[in-house]
C-alpha cells in the first residue's frame, strides 16, 4: 500500500461514516498539512471515556502530521445544542462556560499531543459579527431544510416548541468552519446535520468544501445506553486508577472489543489476535479486559499507576494477592484445635450461608497468598490472611 492507502486505513479504524473518502484521499496527496476540526460546547467538563472517541481520532491525525484545531464553543454553548434533545436546552451563562472551557482544556491534552494542537474559541469571530452578518448567515438555508433534522422532524410532529435560536446552532457551527478554513471535521452521529452545515457553508464562501467524519456513539458500562455522567455508566478520564481498574472490570464480554477499537491505540491485529485467545482458546474475558484497563490507565495516569492499579481498586483485589490495610477479625475455634474453613469464612463475614460451600468448591479461598487446596481446617491460634474470591479479604484471627 502507498503512504496514502496507510493513512486513509488508520483514520477508517471505528469510524462511522467518511463523507466522502475520494475527497479525504485528495487532500491527503496534496502533501499539505492538514487542519482537522473538531467542536466541544462547554457543558460537560469532565471528559469520560466516551469523550475520547472523538479525541482517539483527532490523535490519529496529529501522529499523521496535521493540525488539529480544538474549537471550544464557547458561543454556541450559549445558545445550547437541540442536538438528539426532545426539548429546548438551557442556555449557560457566559462565567460557566469560561470555568467548562478551562477545565475541558486541562483535560484534553491526556489524550492530544499539545504542540499539534491549536485551541480557539468561537466567540473570537461570532462576537465581531453583527445582526446583518447574522442574517445574511441564516438566509443560507431554508427553515424546510432545517425541519428535515431528525430531531427537529419529531419536535414540530409533536408539536413541541423550537425556539428560533435553536435554529441558529447548525448554522453557527457550520460558520466555524469556514471562519477555521476546516479541512476536516470530526463529531459523533448525531451531529451529522451540522457537520454537513459546515460543507454547504464554505462552498457558498468559495472555500473547499471539509471532509466529514463521524464517530459511533459508545455504549456505557450497561452496554446498552450512550456512556453518560447521568446514568452512571461511565468511566472518567480523571478517576482515580482503582475505580478505573474496577469499572472497566464490570464491561459486558462483547463489548470489550469496540472499547478496543474506539478507546485505544492498540494496533487492531494485536487486538485481533487477543480477541482469538479469547474465543477460540479458552482465554478469560477477564484477562482481556484487564489488559484494557492497564492501556486505559496507562494512558490517563502512567504505567506505574497501571501497574498497581488493582490493588487499589475498591475491595477487588487478584486472588492470592495480599493489598495494603487488610481489615483484621478476630473468630473463635470454641475450644477446639482446628477450625473448619466453611465456619471461619462464615464468622469472619467472608461469605455467608451456602456461598461459603460454593467459594471452598471453585478454588476461590486463598490463605496467606496460596490456594487452600485440600485443606477443610485451619489449626487455632494462629492468624491467616484469608481471601474469599476477588471481594472479600481479611486478616483472620482464630482463638
Amino acid at each position: 500500500m502507498t503512504n496514502i492507502d496507510d493513512a486513509i486505513a488508520q483514520i477508517h479504524r471505528g469510524v462511522d461514516e467518511l463523507i466522502p473518502e475520494e475527497d479525504l484521499a485528495a487532500k491527503l496527496r496534496s502533501g499539505r498539512r492538514l487542519r482537522i476540526k473538531a467542536g466541544f460546547d462547554p457543558t460537560a467538563p469532565d471528559l469520560h471515556l466516551g469523550h475520547t472517541v472523538l479525541l482517539n481520532k483527532l490523535r490519529q491525525f496529529q501522529e499523521l502530521g496535521h493540525e488539529v484545531i480544538f474549537l471550544i464553543g464557547d458561543f454556541t454553548g450559549m445558545i445550547g445544542d437541540p442536538s438528539g434533545k426532545s426539548a429546548t436546552r438551557p442556555p449557560l451563562s457566559e462565567e460557566e462556560v469560561a470555568a467548562n472551557a478551562e477545565t475541558y482544556k486541562e483535560q484534553v491534552f491526556r489524550v492530544l499531543d499539545p504542540e499539534k494542537t491549536r485551541v480557539v474559541f468561537n466567540s473570537t469571530w461570532m462576537n465581531e459579527m453583527g445582526a446583518a452578518d447574522m442574517i445574511r448567515l441564516a438566509s443560507q438555508y431554508t427553515v424546510a431544510r432545517m425541519l428535515e433534522r431528525d430531531d427537529f422532524h419529531k419536535r414540530y410532529q409533536a408539536n413541541e416548541s423550537i425556539a428560533i435560536h435553536e435554529f441558529l446552532y447548525p448554522l453557527v457551527q457550520g460558520y466555524d468552519s469556514v471562519a477555521l478554513e476546516a479541512d476536516v471535521e470530526l463529531g459523533g452521529t448525531d451531529q451529522k446535520f451540522n457537520l454537513l452545515m459546515g460543507r454547504h457553508l464554505q462552498r457558498h464562501y468559495d472555500q473547499e468544501p471539509q471532509v466529514v467524519l463521524t464517530m459511533p456513539i459508545l455504549e456505557g458500562l450497561d452496554g446498552v445506553q450512550k456512556m453518560s455522567k447521568s446514568l452512571g455508566n461511565y468511566v472518567g478520564i480523571t478517576d482515580a486508577p482503582g475505580q478505573m481498574y474496577s469499572r472497566l472490570l464490570s464491561v459486558p464480554d462483547e463489548l470489550v472489543w469496540r472499547y478496543f477499537e474506539l478507546l485505544t491505540l492498540k494496533p487492531m491485529d494485536e487486538v485481533e489476535a487477543l480477541r482469538r485467545q479469547v474465543e477460540e482458546e479458552g482465554l478469560n474475558p477477564q484477562e482481556a479486559k484487564k489488559a484494557l484497563a492497564h492501556w486505559l490507565i496507562s494512558r490517563y495516569h502512567g504505567e506505574e499507576a497501571a501497574e498497581n492499579a488493582h490493588r487499589s481498586a475498591g475491595n477487588r483485589v487478584e486472588l492470592g494477592e495480599i493489598p495494603e490495610n487488610v481489615p483484621e477479625v478476630t473468630v473463635d475455634a470454641g475450644g477446639e484445635a482446628e477450625l473448619f474453613v466453611v465456619s471461619l469464612l462464615k464468622q469472619a463475614g467472608l461469605a455467608q450461608g451456602g456461598a461459603a460451600k460454593d467459594v471452598v468448591k471453585q478454588g476461590a479461598v486463598y490463605v496467606d497468598g496460596e490456594p487452600l487446596g485440600d485443606r477443610q481446617s485451619l489449626p487455632a491460634g494462629q492468624s491467616y490472611v484469608i481471601q474469599a474470591g476477588r471481594k472479600k479479604i481479611a486478616r483472620v484471627h482464630v482463638q
